[in-house]
């Protein structure tokens, strides 16, 4: 009985996979809402927000990632943002201005960016489309913007399932 050899096509295709959720900052997220520190939900005392600054305990957030809001229809000065940050920046990991998807693309761009684009330099690349942990579309999105410039082909999905999106144009 002749035994057939089992080929793995997929490994054989020089696919290359890059897998989004490798870049996923394991850092605790926090939202730091500006309501906290506004006078009767309306307005921003600067006397009063300066002296919470000086007194408030800043190292909660060492190595947090925090999102900072106000979810009050307050009119906050653009300053006070500016204070906050900071007074939390040499504590936390990032700081942002915005919802939690806000922080979350931050925290993939950034990692997006430290990425070496050449390493996928004349390659077929698979971007993953599965993962455990939630991927923002923005950071898809900041990935293919990456590579078309430098990769042969880009496709989404599994190695065994792709759907092709960019084949670079033959140089005739």
């Amino acid at each position: 009985m002749e035994t057939e050899l089992i080929v793995n096509r997929v490994a054989k295709s020089g696919l290359v996979s890059l897998d989004l959720e490798d870049y996923y900052h394991p850092g605790e997220r926090v939202v730091y809402d500006l309501k906290d520190n506004l006078f009767m939900g309306l307005i921003l005392k600067e006397k009063d927000f300066r002296e919470f600054l000086k007194t408030h305990d800043w190292s909660q957030y060492t190595d947090k990632n925090v999102a900072v809001i106000c979810t009050e229809d307050a009119i906050v000065p653009t300053w006070a943002f500016m204070l906050l940050t900071i007074h939390l920046e040499p504590y936390a990991h990032t700081v942002v201005f915005g919802s939690l998807q806000d922080l979350e693309e931050k925290l993939y761009f950034d990692a997006i960016a430290r990425i070496n684009i050449e390493d996928y330099r004349d390659t077929r690349v698979v971007v993953k489309g599965c993962s455990k942990v939630p991927v923002p579309t923005a950071a898809y999105v900041e990935i293919t913007r990456r590579l078309r410039p430098v990769a042969q082909s880009i496709m989404f999905g599994e190695p065994c399932s792709t759907v092709p999106l960019y084949k670079r144009p033959k140089q005739g």
